[in-house]
């Protein structure tokens, strides 16, 4: 009733085909994300992490979250992951690539990601404010520096509607209102409780909070 819907729905390669068509049984036009190149380490051979972007771009997903190699970033071999971040965005195709890096260096914009992510979620320390100033700082000097606009995704952690304001404050603030959109700027949602987002708005409407038990659940 409010129009607000996520910006996209993440599943795992494997589930890409179910996602999709059961959004288009359901009339939706939400597009279908998928976390590919053996999520959340990396570390399976190069060969099966390009199939596995292929394969979810070609059972229609729209946009395509990849995670580095972590043994690359660690031992500071940067070449090399910008050349397999390059081949990862040539695998998509059509599709929007973010990359989710733990780190804030333009290696992964140079090789043509249209997102930037703190992390996968499944780490001990997901997004944290000192390092998403860091990455905003990053995009900001590489659209000063080539004109393109890079989007960015925190994510792990963010549990109430609460600290998604936080959220959207820093880019308000770092990046300006034109990151205020889906098109540059994701909250990495898994365990944000759509509970607490219900009685938000419940509350916005009402003026008051509902009980957990009075609110609908999907």
């Amino acid at each position: 009733s409010h129009g607000v819907t996520t910006a996209a729905v993440c599943v795992y390669p494997s589930r890409v085909a179910d996602a999709v068509k059961s959004l288009k049984a359901a009339n939706s036009s939400l597009p279908v994300a998928s976390v590919a190149t053996g999520f959340p380490a990396g570390q399976t051979s190069l060969k099966t992490r390009l199939e596995e972007v292929r394969m979810a771009v070609e059972d229609g997903a729209m946009e395509i979250d990849i995670v580095i190699n972590r043994t690359l970033a660690l031992t500071g071999q940067w070449e090399a992951m910008y050349e397999e971040v390059c081949q990862f965005r040539e695998a998509c195709g059509e599709a929007h690539m973010k990359s989710i890096l733990a780190i804030g260096d333009l290696v992964a914009m140079m090789a043509g990601s249209d997102f930037i992510k703190t992390s996968t979620g499944k780490e001990s320390v997901n997004a944290t404010y000192p390092v998403a100033i860091v990455m905003v700082r990053a995009i900001r000097d590489y659209f000063l520096k080539t004109g393109h606009k890079v989007g960015f995704k925190p994510a792990g952690g963010i549990r109430t509607a609460k600290e998604s304001l936080v959220w959207l404050t820093l880019m308000k603030e770092e990046l300006g209102d034109e990151w205020l959109s889906p098109r540059l700027f994701r909250l990495g949602a898994s365990s944000l409780l759509l509970a607490d987002i219900e009685r938000q708005i419940y509350h916005h409407v009402t003026g008051r909070y509902a009980a957990y038990h009075q609110m609908p659940m999907a």
